[in-house]
């Protein structure tokens, strides 16, 4: 299968997407209701839903659930899963192992301005992806946390537009086909983030909230992508 026709199972014929992230478990102990929405996350189908991100334990595990779903493989994941700031990531899977789980695509993380060799070791992560998913014909997708993956007083920057702008820059210019990022929730800045990663981009979740809250976030995602 060429890049094309899995960049069209992770988009619809519109364009856009629908993502749920399941791949929780690769980094927090907070993970109480994925098991259930994994058995049930082809049901969302018929309502919009177009892939999702997945450990490669789900994508063993519940194969027949994920059977009609298109998934894109989880490559890393933390090295202390009861720290839910994430202090570290490592890669423990690539491209290779996306292909022989049927997978439509990878995503990882790049921490752009992190310490300790963060910002080093997702770079290379991600560009050594980027150069396997070219072979294999694979779309890669980079995850792009300025400095850290919470927004956080310890990293003041993480919120920053200017690198959060940047940090999606570096994500195409690794390599990647698709650039996940967070939005700041202001229109105009939020237009400058997509039009600077230059890559069919998509929003970063964000916190855990209520439904009115977290129903505006989306709608103000799509009319950031609409008008981007």
């Amino acid at each position: 299968m060429d890049k094309e026709k899995r960049m069209n199972r992770i988009f619809g014929k519109d364009g856009k997407t629908i993502i749920v992230a399941l791949d929780g478990f690769g980094f927090s102990a907070y993970t109480e209701g994925v098991d259930f929405s994994i058995k049930n996350v082809k049901n969302l189908l018929k309502y919009g839903l177009n892939c999702v991100l997945v450990t490669y334990g789900q994508a063993q595990m519940f194969a027949e659930d994920l059977s009609d779903v298109p998934t894109v493989l989880r490559v890393d994941g933390s090295v202390n899963v009861f720290d839910n700031n994430v202090p570290d990531t490592a890669q423990f899977f690539d491209v290779t192992d996306a292909l022989k789980l049927g997978a439509d695509g990878v995503v990882c993380m790049t921490f752009p301005g992190g310490n300790n060799g963060r910002e080093e070791f997702s770079h290379k992560m991600l560009s050594s992806l980027a150069k396997q998913g070219r072979e294999w014909n694979v779309p890669v997708i980079a995850e792009t946390l300025p400095c850290s993956y919470p927004v956080t007083d310890k990293y003041p920057n993480s919120g920053n537009p200017d690198y959060i702008k940047t940090a999606a820059r570096l994500g195409a210019e690794y390599g990647a086909d698709i650039i996940k990022t967070r939005f700041t929730g202001d229109v105009e800045v939020d237009k400058k983030i997509v039009e600077n990663a230059v890559r069919p981009t998509v929003a970063l979740g964000g916190p855990k909230t209520d439904n009115k809250t977290y129903f505006a976030l989306v709608l103000l995602a799509l009319d950031i992508l609409d008008n981007s």
